[in-house]
């Protein structure tokens, strides 16, 4: 499923930002970007518009698009613009390679909270399944997740081994971009220590989240138990519109 144009636009420019491609905090004008990305300036307009929206630039009337110096220094683990909410795309990896190892596959019975969450019955099954992610060796993330069985029957460790929601963006034609997710931190347990490389005194951040298909029905949940020193994020507040 291809993004917009606009979209692809907006993501490229963001590199180039983070990268520091561009002098003195000031995106180049309006027909520079049209010219360089060869697309129509209203397509640059929107591009620019979607990262204005984010935070990422801000727009000096008479002057041009200059770059929140706050974005520039921001430490954010966890970056969710991209096009779709899984962890592949929004994990911030800063130039590293990211890893993923299948600690646990397995099918059972829906839990009561499992039923409550994602709409089950209680006779039928979901998947459960543990991953560890890693930026260049470093682990950094613990996610345990649940989907159920028959939404998805070929649902694999091989697969899970990849983005699952590449894989479904990709062979489903499935968008996942809505999530309700909840945020806290907490003492490290001891399987946290051990594969999170933390001492006793380390804590780390929990994130839940029930992720949600585009007719509504939700599809996961996932408990993800982050590195505290991952644990940062970064949020645009515009209460004008």
């Amino acid at each position: 499923m291809s993004q917009p144009i606009y979209v692809q636009i907006a993501q490229t420019i963001k590199q180039n930002i983070l990268d520091q491609q561009y002098s003195n905090l000031k995106l180049p004008d309006e027909r520079s970007l049209s010219d360089n990305f060869a697309v129509s300036r209203s397509s640059i307009k929107r591009a620019v518009q979607l990262l204005a929206d984010e935070g990422v630039v801000f727009k000096k009337q008479g002057s041009g698009n200059f770059i929140n110096p706050l974005f520039l220094r921001r430490q954010t683990a966890l970056d969710y613009t991209g096009d779709n909410l899984g962890l592949t795309t929004s994990i911030v990896t800063n130039g590293k390679t990211q890893q993923i190892t299948v600690l646990d596959f397995d099918v059972q019975k829906p839990t009561i909270e499992m039923q409550e969450n994602l709409f089950l019955q209680a006779d039928d099954f979901v998947y459960k399944f543990k991953r560890l992610r890693k930026l260049d060796s470093t682990p950094i993330l613990i996610e345990t997740s649940y989907i159920p069985v028959r939404l998805w029957p070929e649902l694999s460790q091989e697969i899970l081994g990849q983005s699952l929601f590449n894989y479904l963006e990709e062979e489903k034609s499935e968008l996942i971009n809505r999530a309700y997710l909840d945020m806290t931190a907490e003492p490290s347990t001891l399987e946290d220590q051990q594969l999170l490389n933390l001492t006793p005194q380390e804590p780390v951040g929990l994130m839940t989240g029930i992720f949600f298909r585009d007719d509504g029905l939700p599809f996961e949940y996932s408990s993800m138990r982050l590195h505290y020193k991952y644990w940062n994020f970064s949020t645009f507040v515009d209460l004008s519109k």
